[in-house]
């Protein structure tokens, strides 16, 4: 029902003619504040000067006797034609019942709504749906609830640059990963994305924001600059030749501190190691274990009379919570018993003891030892002793590579290589270490011909015992 313009109270000046683009126009440079224009025409279309804008705007009633008033456009943004032309669509609409006030208060309401709407709200039921008809959606679902606890609460489209540095930075504390940070906020983005597309929120709020990738770790650093390589077999004379002659000179130099005044001092003579460095270089050797595990390694992840380990990998701690069993060669067992041996049969406690602060090592401890045995082999290979020395740049990570790179060379499948390197996916293994394995793809097509030659070879046997004649009657 349109409203009777003559009938209204209203401030400021009223006039009633047909609305053209001139008398638009003329009412734009003319009108004071609060004047309005109505058309004889089309009952309720008129133009209000408020302030310093003029605007289309209709007038009308809605099914319950209410006034409203909607808001077409601005003038001369919107021309005397294109605002007559929406009037007619929104009156029609009015005269059928409808109320477009209400539909643009519902359609704001419900974005209202989609901007309210939580992270865990959408998280446990479209995302839910969503990702359940994919092959890894339950473990998608429980990364971003592990890892965004914290903002399940808050309105996605609230989400903000500064949110993500402070979870970063939070998530980083905890000690993981960069590489599992990019996973898990990517598994966000995905979701955010998806809610856009459904309808669920405007838009993302967190497009062209990225994580700010850290410094390397002591550890990383290592691992980054050291040759993915094995060694080679001259190469692992000259690294246990070096072993022997770092603990022969700690010896010595232990003798020479008893003999001169100093008798109190443990006699290194008597015992199978001079100190940590050659067990914990022996068992990298060994095991291939990462240094920070060896580090961490304690007697409670021991089993010397099975001959194993079972302990979280640190790395992938992120991923693989549960702890991972390994298995010791007789080699490395022989190194876990003497050490054990040396320190009194330990029940618990760190496997290789920090002796100044009683926790673990640093990162950085065993780099010294290193360095000293390297420089060792340089003297023996100088006199001759082993036909070479070790490289001055082999980082001690080259063991964990060599480990891996020989157990393939010597024919381990990939998937047993992964495991026995705690690698959270094999195709890490793939990646670095997969071109070492032995091609079996020509020994497979040659047995193939092989076989269909010997069975052809024994039906044609067979024909030429059917074809020969009988034998003579004696």
């Amino acid at each position: 029902m349109v409203s009777d313009p003559s009938q209204q109270s209203r401030n400021g000046a009223r006039r009633k003619v047909k609305i053209t683009a001139r008398a638009a126009a003329d009412f734009h440079q003319t009108a004071d504040p609060l004047d309005r224009m109505w058309d004889t025409q089309l009952g309720g279309f008129h133009m209000v000067r408020k302030r310093s804008v003029t605007s289309w705007r209709i007038l009308y009633r809605n099914t319950a006797g209410k006034e409203r008033a909607i808001t077409l456009g601005r003038y001369p943004a919107m021309t005397a034609d294109q605002a007559r032309k929406l009037a007619h669509e929104k009156l029609a609409e009015i005269y059928q019942g409808g109320d477009p006030l209400s539909a643009r208060q519902v359609a704001r309401d419900e974005a209202k709504h989609r901007e309210a709407q939580t992270l865990a709200a959408y998280l446990e039921g479209p995302y839910t749906v969503y990702q359940g008809r994919r092959k890894k959606g339950a473990e998608t679902l429980a990364r971003i609830r592990r890892d965004f606890a914290a903002w399940l609460a808050k309105p996605m489209s609230s989400l903000t640059r500064t949110d993500v540095d402070r979870w970063q930075a939070d998530m980083e504390g905890r000690g993981l990963a960069f590489s599992s940070l990019k996973r898990s906020y990517g598994a966000l983005n995905t979701m955010l994305n998806v809610a856009v597309e459904r309808g669920a929120i405007p838009e993302n709020p967190l497009k062209g924001v990225k994580l700010e990738r850290p410094a390397l770790t002591e550890e990383e650093l290592a691992e980054a600059t050291s040759a993915r390589r094995y060694l080679e077999d001259q190469e692992v004379v000259a690294l246990f030749a070096g072993l022997e002659a770092y603990q022969e000179q700690k010896r010595a130099e232990r003798r020479r501190s008893r003999y001169h005044g100093k008798p109190w001092l443990p006699d290194l003579d008597q015992v199978p190691y001079v100190d940590y460095a050659v067990p914990l270089i022996s068992l990298m050797f060994y095991t291939g274990f990462r240094p920070g595990d060896l580090h961490g390694l304690r007697w409670e992840h021991v089993n010397l009379t099975f001959g194993t380990i079972r302990k979280v990998i640190e790395k992938t701690a992120h991923t693989r919570p549960e702890p991972q069993t390994f298995p010791l060669s007789p080699e490395a067992v022989a190194v876990l018993k003497a050490w054990h041996g040396q320190l009194g049969d330990p029940a618990t406690g760190y496997v290789f003891t920090n002796t100044v602060t009683a926790g673990r090592y640093s990162s950085t401890a065993i780099g010294k030892p290193w360095r000293r045995i390297k420089d060792h082999t340089a003297r023996l290979a100088k006199k001759g002793r082993i036909p070479q020395a070790l490289s001055a740049d082999l980082e001690l990570y080259t063991l964990r590579h060599n480990f891996a790179s020989q157990l393939i060379m010597k024919g381990a499948d990939l998937l047993a290589v992964s495991r026995l390197m705690g690698h959270a996916d094999i195709q890490t293994t793939i990646e670095h270490y997969g071109h070492l394995a032995p091609d079996h793809k020509r020994e497979f097509v040659n047995r193939f011909g092989r076989d269909y030659q010997a069975l052809l070879g024994r039906a044609e046997s067979a024909d030429d015992q059917d074809e020969a004649p009988p034998a003579a009657a004696t």
